[in-house]
């Protein structure tokens, strides 16, 4: 059976020891360091981003701060090391979420700025319309998702968007042609109207 020692004569492994065996393929040495980071991390993209899933955040960091175990550097003080990589995963899904919902409320508005205040059922309906966008395009394949996430969620350029997602620019163009079709398609479908023309 396969162990590690976590402790020498009683006393816990410093980190710098648990790093080096967990940079020598010893599971269980980072697993101890998660356990020891774990609260503070949620803690951290819990203030990075209070509306997010800091749990999540804080998830993903240990999984991208195992995967760059091997260039740290061992003389670091890990703790900030992770925590920036925390602070960085947080802010980014903080981002993200505000670029969905800033996408759902421009697709979904109709109204320019210099229009007059919506009335309540105005404003609901702009509600109802920005939730059945959001319900199509998250009803729609993983692709298309991105195609259109990348467009129009991260606002990337066509030329940005094929770099980021490792595709000709004349690629981009024609999946998110197509992306949008179905987009409109999904649209139909949940407002219950007919796909034929």
């Amino acid at each position: 059976m396969y162990s590690v020692r976590l402790t020498v004569e009683g006393r816990p492994l410093e980190d710098a020891q648990l790093i080096e065996r967990a940079q020598s393929g010893e599971v269980m040495a980072y697993e101890e360091l998660v356990r020891r980071y774990q609260d503070v991390a949620v803690r951290t993209a819990h203030i990075v981003s209070p509306d997010g899933d800091a749990e999540d955040a804080a998830q993903e960091a240990f999984v991208k701060a195992y995967a760059a175990l091997s260039r740290f550097r061992i003389d670091a003080p890990f703790r900030p090391w992770l925590l920036r990589i925390v602070a960085n995963e947080a802010r980014n899904r903080r981002r993200s979420a505000g670029r969905r919902a800033g996408l759902a409320l421009r697709v979904a508005e109709d109204r320019r700025p210099d229009d007059a205040a919506p009335s309540p059922e105005s404003a609901v309906l702009a509600r109802e319309a920005r939730a059945t966008l959001l319900a199509a395009i998250n009803g729609l394949r993983d692709d298309d998702r991105e195609i259109i996430g990348t467009r129009y969620f991260l606002d990337l350029s066509e030329a940005e968007a094929a770099e980021a997602l490792g595709i000709p620019r004349g690629t981009v163009k024609s999946r998110l042609s197509r992306a949008l079709g179905r987009l409109r398609v999904q649209l139909v479908e949940n407002d219950g109207g007919p796909t034929g023309g």
